[in-house]
């Protein structure tokens, strides 16, 4: 296949890159996918897939510990941190295993190998080079650290070597309190880990509306994860029992923390570097490849998607980009994706889930007199109360205007945010939504409730 020429050749087999493949080839276009590392790229092999999978170990841990109060006599004896593993392994790997029947079906050719951009269309790896009528790249990000926070696997973990982890740690810092940082938090203690999150920022989840910082801050509490915000990172150092990590107190005095493991999850950044794109031309800023609404770079027929490309840098944002430049290539003309209409998801206990605009960011757009707020508390919620979980739905409007921020509170919101990004991108009124009926009981019916309450005809709610 050396010097082959493909309709759409694509650098990377993560998210982003596997679907503009699949999708390409669906629409008869001829597919060369370059890939170094397996198919599915971070998401499915050391990103959500396993994480998510830890997450429900935990959600059992926690009911098995609290289920008394179901009337269940039940003990939990321990985390299996071996068992734990096979589980999730075993999910990662039923589906990479189904991924790559279906990337072979679809007459996809897998270039396997590190690829290098070496021309405007043109892709090297190893000694073979391929070209493309369009190229896509796709090639995904990796864990971020601080300037001189060297993360050595063993006492300084990423997520990724948090992910491999043979055993539950006594103690835990985790720096960082956004998605990452919370979830990994969760995680741990619900297996038995002392855990303390430092974050910089002056709230948890700081991206999400502030009334949902608040109800994970007060259920992390309740919890007792401790957790410090508004706290500069200053250094780490190796103690005999763990890492001591040295922080910038409330009156710019150091403070320590103590505990035998740091995670670092400061975020991610774009892997870009020694690929080739700044040699051939390729509009950067720092790291990151610039693209424009339809995912075009400055180069003619170089297209860029997934988390090299600034914005949200979610799997299924990728996910969506690559079907939608498969489509653009083979002259469907789509409609480009609107940024805010993407879900978000925060996996802790309880979960955050959101589309849309916070309240802070549609008042600056919309000036604070032209919007509209309810919120709705699941304590009128039947499901919800069956599952003996708090939170809300907050609603953002337009004043008589579209709903443009739906906010979610509550163990297993996430289930609930399909339905929320068909109301915000199909610009729905509450008026629309309200006479819609929810099943009951269902947590769905807390969404059908606060468009009641929105629409002014408020029931199953408290003032």
């Amino acid at each position: 296949m050396a010097d082959a020429e493909f309709d759409v050749l694509i650098l990377g087999a993560g998210s982003g890159g596997y679907a503009c493949a699949l999708r390409a080839a669906q629409l008869g276009l001829t597919v060369g996918l370059v890939e170094k590392g397996n198919l599915g790229g971070t998401c499915l092999h050391v990103g959500c897939i396993p994480t998510k999978a830890l997450l429900h170990a935990a959600e059992v841990a926690d009911s098995t510990r609290e289920s008394e109060q179901f009337g269940v006599r039940a003990t939990l004896e321990g985390i299996d941190m071996a068992g734990v593993n096979s589980y999730k392994d075993g999910v990662v790997s039923r589906l990479f295993k189904g991924l790559s029947g279906l990337i072979k079906s679809r007459g996809i050719t897998v270039i396997e190998g590190s690829g290098r951009l070496t021309g405007p269309k043109q892709v090297t790896v190893g000694d073979a080079t391929y070209t493309g009528k369009n190229v896509v790249l796709a090639s995904g990000s990796y864990s971020r650290s601080l300037p001189g926070l060297e993360v050595d696997g063993e006492r300084v973990l990423t997520s990724e070597h948090a992910l491999r982890l043979e055993r539950v740690p006594s103690s835990v810092i985790v720096l960082g309190g956004g998605v990452i940082g919370c979830e990994f938090a969760s995680v741990w203690k619900s297996f038995g880990a002392d855990v303390t999150i430092i974050e910089a920022l002056p709230r948890l989840v700081a991206a999400e509306d502030e009334a949902s910082s608040k109800v994970l801050e007060r259920a992390f509490r309740k919890r007792k994860i401790d957790f410090r915000t508004g706290t500069p990172f200053q250094s780490v150092k190796h103690t005999d029992t763990g890492v001591a990590v040295f922080v910038e107190g409330a009156n710019g005095e150091q403070s320590v923390i103590e505990a035998e493991l740091l995670l670092v999850a400061v975020g991610r950044g774009p892997v870009t570097e020694g690929l080739g794109y700044d040699e051939q031309g390729v509009a950067m800023d720092r790291g990151f490849v610039l693209a424009d609404e339809r995912c075009r770079t400055n180069l003619d027929g170089v297209y860029a998607v997934g988390d090299i490309v600034p914005g949200l840098q979610l799997a299924h944002r990728g996910f969506q980009q690559g079907i939608f430049v498969a489509e653009d290539i083979a002259g469907l003309e789509p409609q480009p994706i609107d940024e805010a209409g993407i879900p978000r998801v925060t996996y802790s206990h309880p979960e955050i889930a959101s589309v849309g605009l916070n309240e802070s960011k549609a008042a600056e757009t919309y000036g604070a007199d032209g919007i509209e707020t309810v919120t709705y508390d699941l304590s009128g919620n039947g499901k919800s109360q069956i599952l003996k979980t708090q939170g809300f739905v907050k609603l953002v409007r337009q004043k008589e205007g579209p709903v443009v921020g739906i906010h979610l509170v509550g163990d297993r919101v996430g289930e609930l945010i399909g339905e929320a990004q068909l109301i915000y991108n199909w610009e729905g009124h509450a008026e629309d939504v309200a006479p819609l009926v929810h099943a009951h009981p269902t947590q769905n019916e807390a969404l059908g409730e606060a468009h009641l309450a929105l629409a002014g005809k408020p029931l199953h709610a408290h003032s």
